[in-house]
């Protein structure tokens, strides 16, 4: 795996907790719609009497996929953290801080850094060789 491939993983987990987050919203919102309809004529054929309770256990379902996706999401970012800590560099460790963890853009990083895009693209280079010779060597992070 590459340090770009390792240091990318909280990002696609941050990124499937927001789509689960707005499923959950979309579940909710059919539980709060789903009501029943009072008529004097017999119903035609058999209707579903636990709708409201299937939406329900899928709400409970999603929200324990979220919970356990951030326990995941908060343990990653720690060996990220501790792996990016490993990093000499003070100037390489902040750009791997903002982008890995704090999920900023290469250029948003450049101009808070107040760096060209270009110094920014070494500066991360230099820093996923560091972290990839850490990971290869099997070096501890502190």
């Amino acid at each position: 795996m590459t340090a770009k491939e390792y240091l990318g993983q909280a990002y696609r987990i941050d990124q499937r907790i927001k789509n689960k987050t707005e499923q959950l919203n979309s579940f909710r919102e059919l539980a709060v719609n789903v009501s029943s309809t009072i008529s004097d004529y017999p119903s035609k054929g058999t209707r579903n009497v636990h709708r409201l309770e299937n939406t329900i256990v899928k709400i409970v379902d999603m929200e324990n996929q979220i919970k356990a996706d951030i326990d995941r999401l908060i343990n990653l970012k720690i060996e990220i953290t501790n792996a990016i800590a490993s990093v000499n560099d003070e100037h390489c460790r902040m750009v791997l801080e903002l982008h890995y963890l704090q999920f900023k853009s290469w250029t948003d990083i450049a101009f808070e850094m107040n760096y060209s895009p270009r110094q920014i693209s070494r500066i991360k280079d230099k820093a996923h060789k560091q972290i990839e010779k850490n990971l290869n060597d099997g070096i501890e992070c502190p």
